[in-house]
Formats: structure tokens, C-alpha cells, sequence
């Protein structure tokens, strides 16, 4: 099966390089209209310049394919909001939206200012929820959306050095995760990639030849994989150097401890049980725990 995004029209945040480049030149190649955004700033989050942007839509009209920069800083939702208005005014819809955009500001926490803490939650987690709250209602109305979150490894498991990512990465699953049920009547699949890739993120961190291999361009197929009519939603894919992976928050049988005064005892007493994972499952929803937990308690819902 071919994928075809011809007629398709796709926004992707931090498209001036790296990967937001390569996400948006694989979605044109593959049909869709593109909006590259990209503010054009450093790796922290200072200076601007759409420049970079322009340089992707060039490559994007040399291969045929019907683009548009735009300069928006995610963090704002006026100007998010007219990035979107601007798209609809051009091609009347927006199917895709890959929320790509991100910074980095590293320390060990306890020498992270809080600044530093908040900047990049809000670029990572806000500038998505921005970019998702204008085209929702589009998507709503149209019956159908794709929406890809960016989340990461330093999240889903952690990484010295990255709390305010970290924290942020993690939030945009979360924030998946209730998406995906809500759009679920309207045809809007929303789902999380957590890329390995060699961008200008890990420069310095990795020695060249891991980053040879860590290509940008090797993580693109599982965001087209994530945006096409039959996508799956709120799945995780972790993607680098050509593998792919899944990953899952899951929930494990567990016992009851009930509510004695021995309850504690007896939890650390059976701590191995309770963390056994021979019988966890993916849960469908939030209410999945108090469901298993009444269970548990012997609650029996009335016939």
C-alpha cells in the first residue's frame, strides 16, 4: 500500500531543520500541502529569523509541492491562531499537524533556574496545546484530523540533566492520551513520536558515528505512518537510526491491601507482587485503575 497525501494539508511546527525539515519534506513528497514553521531561533530559544523556514519551502517547491513559511512563535496563540487562519484562507482545511517545535535548555535541576524550567515547558508542551486549540475545531468540522505530538525517551524514562523536558515530553503524552478519546467521534487520531535523531539537539553529546546513523530522515516514516486515514491514535512510537519501537504505560494486576493499620506493612511486604507485570494491561482509558481497584475491593456493578 502506497501512502498518498495528495490533497492533504499539513503544518509542521519547527520545520526549519532537522527533523521538522525532513517531516515536512517527506509529507510533501507524498502529496500534502505544507505549512513549514519554524521561528528560526538558536537551540535555547533565542534570536529569530524565518529564513531557515524559506529555505525548506524552496527545497518543498522544487520537488512540486505547494508550501508556505510562516514565522510564528508557538508560544503565542495569536499568531498560531493566524497561522492557521492563513492556511485555511489559502487551501480551505488542515488535515495534518506535526507539533514539532522545540528547545533545550539543560542543567541538573538543582542548578536549573526556574526560568529555564518554564521556557522550555512552554515552548515543548504549551506550543503544542496552542497549535492543537486552533485546529481542532477545523478538524472537528471537517471529520477528520491527524495530530502528532513529540514527545521523547527523556521523558517517557528519564534523563539526567533534562527535568524541564523531560517534564514537558512526558505531559504531551498525557495530553495525547485524553485528545485521542475526545477526537475519537470526530475522526481526529492523535498520536506521540519519540524520535532518536541526530539534530543539532545532540551535537556534542554523541560521537559522529552514532550520529551518521541517527538521520532525521530515518525518523520521518513513523510520523507518516502516525498521520495517514487509517493511523492508529494514542499510540506511542519511538523511532531512530531505522528502527521502530512502541512504547506503553501500562498498569499490573496488583493486589488489595485494604484499609487496616497493617496496610502499609503489608504493601511493602508484597512489593514484588504488586510490581509483577506478567498481567498488566494498556489500559483504555483513566477510570481503568478505579475500575481494578474496586474490583479488587469486591465491588460488583448492579446488573
Amino acid at each position: 500500500m502506497s501512502i498518498d497525501l495528495t490533497g492533504k494539508v499539513a503544518i509542521v511546527t519547527g520545520a526549519g531543520g532537522g527533523l521538522g525539515r525532513a517531516h515536512a519534506l517527506l509529507l510533501g513528497k507524498r502529496g500534502a500541502k505544507v505549512v513549514v514553521n519554524d521561528l528560526g531561533a538558536n537551540v535555547d530559544g533565542s534570536g529569530g529569523s524565518i529564513s531557515a523556514a524559506a529555505q525548506v519551502v524552496a527545497e518543498l517547491k522544487d520537488m512540486g509541492c505547494d508550501a508556505f513559511a510562516n514565522g510564528a512563535s508557538v508560544t503565542e496563540f495569536d499568531q498560531v491562531e493566524a497561522m492557521v487562519s492563513e492556511t485555511v484562507d489559502r487551501w480551505g482545511r488542515v488535515d495534518i499537524l506535526v507539533n514539532n517545535a522545540g528547545i533545550l535548555r539543560d542543567k541538573s535541576f538543582m542548578k536549573m533556574s526556574i526560568d529555564d524550567f518554564k521556557t522550555v515547558v512552554d515552548v515543548h508542551l504549551m506550543g503544542a496545546v496552542h497549535c492543537t486549540k486552533a485546529v481542532w475545531p477545523i478538524m472537528r468540522e471537517q471529520n477528520f484530523g491527524r495530530i502528532v505530538m513529540t514527545t521523547s525517551s527523556s521523558g517517557l524514562y528519564g534523563n539526567f540533566g533534562q527535568a524541564n523536558y523531560g517534564a514537558a515530553k512526558m505531559a504531551l503524552v498525557g495530553l495525547m492520551q485524553t485528545l485521542a478519546l475526545e477526537g475519537e467521534r470526530y475522526n481526529i487520531r492523535v498520536n506521540s513520536l519519540a524520535p532518536t535523531a541526530g539534530t543539532r539537539m545532540l551535537e556534542g553529546l554523541l560521537p559522529q558515528e552514532q550520529l551518521d546513523l541517527l538521520t532525521p530522515e530515518v525518523v520521518s516514516p513513523a510520523m507518516l505512518a502516525l498521520v495517514t486515514d487509517d493511523a492508529p491514535t494514542r499510540t506511542v512510537l519511538c523511532a531512530g537510526a531505522g528502527g521502530v519501537e512502541q512504547a506503553n504505560i501500562t498498569l499490573t494486576k496488583g493486589i488489595f491491601i485494604g484499609a487496616d493499620d497493617d496496610a502499609p506493612e503489608k504493601l511493602v511486604a508484597n512489593m514484588s507482587e504488586i510490581s509483577d507485570r506478567s498481567n498488566e494491561i494498556v489500559p483504555s482509558s483513566g477510570a481503568a485503575q478505579g475500575a481494578l481497584e474496586l474490583e479488587k475491593a469486591g465491588y460488583k456493578p448492579a446488573q
